[in-house]
């Protein structure tokens, strides 16, 4: 048997695995050792697993993913969430649809401290949905509004997928970073224009809340908005202005949270150590899928899978951009089934040596058009994370009705990753800076 066919039964075999619910980082581990083990031999896999795994996980880079993590839960365990979307709620709440826009803003800020879709989504969930359904949104707008918020989370920095991804393909973090930052807002305003559509077209989906004061509005924006740019600040701007590492940047956001939670008597002791268990949690949950995608990279390298994708693509006589296309489509549908960074290490072997080394694309632009795209699969039916979160926080609302209300902001999410196809500037301009 080829090693290419071996590389194509090992695909067919993963996928099967994951369909019988064997943990994704498991299945990649299991199938890329044994793969690699028939081509090769079992001690060389075993000397490319010792070799690999301690190669990468003593590296120091990788340290970035506990504090940022650890940052995100700081955020969610002192309040930080809700603060903010009391900030944004007194700001524009009395809008048609306000709170639902509102929502928009506050996952957007919250986003830039926390870098979890899920997170996201789970912490301006619980704060939303009952003040939306206390004025009388309809289910369908008020849940996909925050299901669709949470991708937010997930494309302003930091982000875990631009961290990984940056780690995967050895691009710069934080450029990655900066990448995601025009974008992000792009988005945030595509949802926003989505909701003043619907509710313009039918006021009864979101009515609109009373109109607070403006010393109640300053009142708020102290007590939310502030100790968020405060945290960015230090932290992402240390970053982008070149005093950090992205390690040390994390380290340094996941003070600044503590700190403000300390002072401000906002996290309790047992807050501070769930927020420990869970970044433990989390990071174990990472490393393990850091190391079945090098695995299973090393498997998809000696197959010559890649290699045989890259140039069959390379001799398709079409468009760049319809290349580009089918790619995109491809992470569309493997993410209405697979989770986001298990899908960004898992496609990263495959096909960002098409799109960087075959169609010439940018690697920073690349990596926030994956983050966009994956972004449509956690809000994507049968298996859109985000909306199973918002179905456990209002579990009374079928899941039918969420998914209803998810397409107008799917919608959305195309047209953002249309006009960054076209207008690549969007995402490259403020890394270009870095480099100037």
């Amino acid at each position: 048997m080829s090693a290419l066919m071996l590389g194509v039964i090992g695909l067919f075999i993963f996928v099967v695995l994951i369909f019988m619910r064997m943990p994704i980082a498991f299945a990649m581990a299991l199938v890329g050792f044994g793969g690699f083990s028939y081509i090769t031999s079992v001690s060389s896999a075993m000397n490319m697993v010792v070799m690999e795994l301690f190669s990468n996980f003593s590296s120091y880079s990788l340290s970035v993913i506990p504090m940022f993590v650890w940052m995100g839960f700081l955020a969610y365990y002192s309040g930080i969430g809700t603060r903010l979307y009391i900030f944004a709620y007194k700001l524009i709440g009395h809008w048609p649809g306000g709170l639902a826009i509102a929502t928009q803003t506050a996952c957007a800020v919250f986003g830039a401290i926390c870098g979890s879709n899920t997170a996201t989504a789970a912490t301006i969930g619980a704060i939303a949905l009952p003040e939306m359904r206390k004025y009388k949104y309809d289910n369908s707008l008020a849940t996909a509004s925050v299901a669709a918020g949470g991708v937010l989370g997930v494309l302003i920095p930091p982000s875990v997928i631009f961290i990984v991804y940056g780690m995967a393909t050895e691009q710069s973090i934080g450029k990655l970073f900066i990448a995601g930052i025009v974008p992000g807002i792009l988005l945030m305003f595509l949802y926003q224009i989505t909701i003043m559509i619907l509710t313009g077209r039918n006021p009864q989906l979101g009515p609109p809340g009373p109109r607070a004061s403006w010393k109640e509005r300053i009142r708020a924006l102290s007590g939310g908005l502030g100790e968020v740019l405060l945290v960015f600040t230090i932290s992402m701007g240390g970053l982008f202005a070149g005093w950090f590492t992205a390690t040390e940047a994390g380290a340094m956001g996941a003070a600044g949270v503590l700190m403000s939670a300390v002072l401000g008597r906002n996290l309790s002791w047992a807050g501070f150590v769930r927020s420990l268990a869970d970044t433990t949690r989390t990071s174990a949950m990472i490393m393990l899928m850091v190391a079945g995608s090098i695995i299973f990279g090393r498997f998809m390298a000696v197959s010559r899978v890649p290699f045989e994708m890259a140039a069959w693509t390379g001799s398709l006589d079409l468009p760049q951009f319809v290349v580009m296309g089918i790619i995109l489509f491809i992470y569309l549908i493997l993410g209405c089934f697979i989770d986001a960074l298990a899908l960004v290490l898992l496609t990263i072997p495959i096909f960002y040596p098409i799109a960087i080394d075959i169609l010439g694309y940018d690697p920073i632009w690349f990596g926030v058009i994956i983050v966009m795209v994956v972004g449509m699969g956690v809000i994507t039916p049968p298996v859109g994370m985000n909306v199973y979160i918002i179905k456990g926080v209002v579990p009374e609302v079928p899941l039918e009705v969420i998914f209803r209300g998810i397409w107008p902001f799917w919608a959305a999410i195309v047209i953002c990753t249309i006009l960054l196809m076209i207008f690549p500037g969007i995402a490259t301009y403020l890394p270009a800076l870095l480099t100037t």
